[in-house]
């Protein structure tokens, strides 16, 4: 569980808050988007989660954010709580995978912060060989990093976070810079590591993942949650979305242009049409 109470926060020089009185709680195993315009505040929530604002980038902090472990059932404050410990609770995916990989071969890559945490070799194999597989990285464990597609590289990126099994996973716009395929490929590994109980918290600017896949949507402007619910629930409010500058499915706009209830996929178009006729 991951709970946000009354949290504001501003960067140093800035005039304007990048959040105001965010209250969010994200249970365990939940999947959550989180959308809005550029310059809403969804980069900023993501780096409040484990505590890397305000511990590493300093700034005008208020309000709370408390990451509980399912494990232990023991609760951390982020204010309270080094950021190599929340990191171990809660793993942070960043935009540009190459920002996050330094190691000159994959297997190296993975291992870093498991030998960081001192874990015993015999452990940080078995994790190493684990987070590859679930990233369906196996057999490149001698590649060098930037040899790697982006695709590969992103997908390594987490594979680099999960090995320390943190209960919760945030990424920040995960796919933005990935061709379709790569998007594929690490859109995959998302969805299994959340069937798998994984929390996920996800921002993406292309909201057709979210409105499919997530079990809530959070949407953010001018760093308030000015929206909150499931997709179908918020998808009822695409006219407000698009006046907002958020990036909506197709299907919605063409299913409300129709008259139809939303659509938060093409396939549910026959059964919209159907039902209507």
């Amino acid at each position: 569980m991951i709970e946000l109470r009354d949290v504001t926060f501003r960067y140093p020089r800035s005039k304007n808050p990048a959040l105001m009185g965010v209250s969010l709680k994200i249970g365990d195993g939940e999947f959550v988007g989180i959308l809005g315009p550029s310059g809403s505040g969804k980069s900023t929530l993501a780096l409040t989660l484990n505590g890397i604002i305000p511990n590493s980038i300093r700034g005008a902090f208020s309000g709370e954010v408390v990451v509980r472990d399912p494990k232990t059932g023991r609760t951390f404050k982020t204010t309270e709580t080094p950021v190599s410990k929340l990191s171990t609770l809660v793993g942070l995916v960043l935009q540009n995978p190459e920002s996050q990989l330094f190691n000159m071969t994959v297997e190296d890559e993975v291992a870093f912060a498991l030998e960081n945490l001192g874990l015993p070799r015999e452990e940080i194999a078995e994790r190493v060989e684990w987070a590859l597989k679930v990233v369906g990285l196996e057999g490149l464990e001698d590649e060098f990093p930037p040899n790697l597609s982006g695709g590969e590289k992103q997908r390594l990126a987490i594979a680099s976070v999960i090995a320390m099994k943190p209960s919760h996973l945030v990424l920040d716009e995960p796919t933005s810079q990935l061709d379709p395929k790569g998007k594929r490929e690490v859109l995959r590994v998302i969805e299994k590591l959340n069937r798998v109980g994984t929390t996920v918290v996800m921002v993406e600017h292309d909201s057709r993942f979210l409105f499919r896949k997530a079990n809530r949507l959070v949407v953010l402007n001018g760093g308030r949650v000015v929206l909150h619910g499931t997709p179908r629930e918020v998808a009822e409010r695409v006219e407000e979305l698009v006046e907002m500058g958020v990036k909506v499915p197709h299907s919605l706009l063409l299913s409300r242009a129709l008259g139809l209830p939303p659509a938060l996929s093409p396939r549910e178009f026959p059964s919209r049409v159907a039902r209507r006729g």
